[in-house]
């Protein structure tokens, strides 16, 4: 995911990019709201950027015959319904953060359909195998060129479904582009045959093949509705796999949209198979019939896809929760440190897995930081509108809503300090929460050890690097980190102690996730696996050892008895190990 640019710089008219509409689009603000400011922000409360008068609604991007026309390839419509709504098979919709109001409806999948889906993509994938590697890493990059061109139609609908800013729906735009640029141009390196020394060098020639593992059950979350679920798919296509993925509902025109220009960049279209529906109902189908399983998500549900996929001994890759820190050295630029932690804190309101929750700061500079850090947070714009020029949009339901609240409003009680936001602002939209930072927070506090998933940040004091390491690695998550220095090597040497899959050095999630060349992923309860670089592309993959043995056999031969073998293989060790062979 591509670094986003400072917020508190863009503004509501600023020039939108040449393939955006020429009226910036907007849904209608919620029900009560006024071109004024609310209370709220009268009160002190973050700024709101507000949507100009005669701007498009939700139905303006979502018309009835867009709906229709993204949702006709979901496989649902089965003809068993006899088992009732709870096994799937009926209408559902999905709705915008933003107002409230309903996008679209939506087919659900039942159990049938599931297994209808995986029939489907196993025969597309048995031909899709066979088309040669660079032609499959070409569609790649075709759809590379479409999604930039045609960004504008999948900013509104990211940011419609999940109620972010613009800005940070491009960072999916980024991450998706970066990742198809990637695999397209190097898929075929990764993926080439590779020669090994064999048992006996020259005689046994030996060939590392790659075989794509089939078809791959994949389930995504809402929060990145475009880079996790076509982001993560890319590399299983261009390994020769079929996918069947199950999107969120609240979240899923995104990911059709998706698979809508894929197929036009050549993928065929059974190749990519999509089910929709309740977690509990669609997952564990997918899961059952699965090669290999790809899931983004909570702990929780993660443990409960990696059993599933244990009892049938296919492979499962989980990115899970995080409690991610940041760390503050007393030699760090505080300036570029507090617009670090604004994005890291607060990018897609906090609703993002490898986003900081937790910042340690030294003793020596905590107030200055604290200040300049609480100015851009009191700063940073809240806004609904299709357009960019907000800093932070919406919590994407009510469940995220009450988490935030729940845990701040706790916090609080039993001691916290509420330094900057701490409130719900329902004068913008019915799921908006100010951006918020909180000091004194301790256990048992629930905001001091379980993942928020929101804008809330807590900022803990220490006096040395032994400490705040170990601080920071004391959690079971391990996805994330980031420390903040002038001194590069000093900072790569405390990043190297903490227990993270990704560790940014003066930024705070983007360098790492960004550089797609090089693995991500958690270590303990935040997950299996890697995605970007080799690992991301060949855990799709299988290998395959072919060693072709040549002139003699490895066995007793040209009239040797077993001792005579045995002796000779003997001096052949030794000459090996002499002539340092591997």
């Amino acid at each position: 995911m591509t670094d986003s640019q400072d917020t508190g710089t863009a503004s509501a008219t600023d020039e939108a990019p040449q393939d955006a509409p020429a009226s910036p689009a907007a849904p209608q603000a919620a029900a009560g709201d006024t071109p004024g400011p609310g209370a709220a922000e009268r009160a002190g409360g973050n700024p709101v950027v507000r949507a100009a008068p005669g701007t498009r609604t939700a139905a303006d991007v979502v018309p009835p015959e867009v709906a229709a026309r993204l949702t006709r390839c979901v496989v649902a419509g089965g003809t068993s319904r006899s088992s009732g709504a709870e096994n799937g098979g009926g209408r559902t919709a999905n709705h915008t953060p933003f107002t409230g109001e309903k996008l679209a409806d939506l087919p659900e999948s039942t159990p049938e359909d599931v297994a209808t889906a995986f029939e489907r993509a196993r025969a597309a994938q048995e031909r899709w195998a066979k088309v040669p590697v660079r032609q499959r890493a070409a569609v790649l990059l075709r759809f590379h060129d479409l999604v930039l061109r045609r960004q504008a139609e999948v900013l509104d609908l990211i940011q419609l479904e999940t109620g972010k800013a613009r800005l940070h729906a491009h960072e999916e735009v980024q991450a998706v582009a970066v990742a198809a640029r990637h695999y397209g141009r190097k898929a075929p390196a990764y993926l080439r045959p590779k020669g090994h020394t064999g048992v006996v060098p020259t005689l046994t020639k030996v060939t590392e093949l790659r075989q794509p593992r089939g078809v791959v059950g994949q389930i995504a979350p809402w929060n990145y509705p475009f880079e996790l679920t076509v982001g993560d798919a890319l590399p299983a296509f261009v390994a020769g796999n079929a996918v069947v993925m199950k999107p969120d509902t609240e979240t899923a025109l995104t990911a059709l949209w998706a698979r809508e220009q894929l197929i036009e960049a050549g993928l065929p279209e059974d190749v990519w198979q999509v089910v929709i529906g309740e977690g509990p109902v669609v997952g564990p189908e997918v899961v059952k019939h699965a090669d290999y399983v790809s899931f983004t998500g909570s702990t929780r549900t993660g443990r409960e896809v990696a059993q599933g996929a244990a009892a049938r001994l296919v492979g499962v890759s989980l990115e899970l929760g995080g409690k991610n820190a940041m760390v503050v050295l007393h030699d760090a630029d505080l300036d570029k440190a507090a617009a670090g932690a604004v994005r890291g804190c607060f990018s897609s309101a906090g609703q993002l897995c490898i986003s900081i929750e937790r910042l340690y700061v030294h003793e020596s500079i905590a107030d200055a930081f604290v200040e300049r850090f609480a100015a851009r947070t009191k700063a940073m714009r809240l806004g609904n509108a299709l357009a960019y020029g907000a800093d932070m949009g919406s919590l994407v339901g009510e469940r995220q809503l009450e988490t935030v609240t729940r845990h701040v409003e706790e916090a609080v009680a039993k001691g916290a300090r509420v330094v900057a936001g701490g409130r719900p602002r329902p004068d913008v939209g019915p799921l908006f929460y100010e951006p918020t930072i909180l000091e004194d927070v301790e256990a048992p506090m629930a905001v001091c050890g379980e993942e928020t998933f929101g804008p809330v940040v807590s900022i803990y004091r220490f006096r040395d690097e032994d400490e705040v390491v170990a601080r920071a690695n004391a959690t079971p998550y391990g996805l994330n980190s980031s420390v903040w220095t002038k001194d590069g090597r000093r900072g790569r040497a405390i990043a190297a102690r903490l227990r993270t899959g990704t560790v940014n050095v003066n930024e705070a999630y983007a360098a790492g996730y960004g550089s797609v060349q090089s693995p991500m992923g958690g270590m303990g309860d935040s997950g299996l696996g890697r995605r970007h670089g080799s690992e991301g592309i060949l855990k799709y993959t299988e290998a395959q050892t072919v060693a072709q043995q040549r002139l003699m056999p490895l066995g007793p031969a040209f009239g040797m008895d077993d001792e005579k073998y045995a002796a000779f293989m003997t001096r052949s060790l030794r000459v090996m190990k002499a002539l340092r062979l591997r």
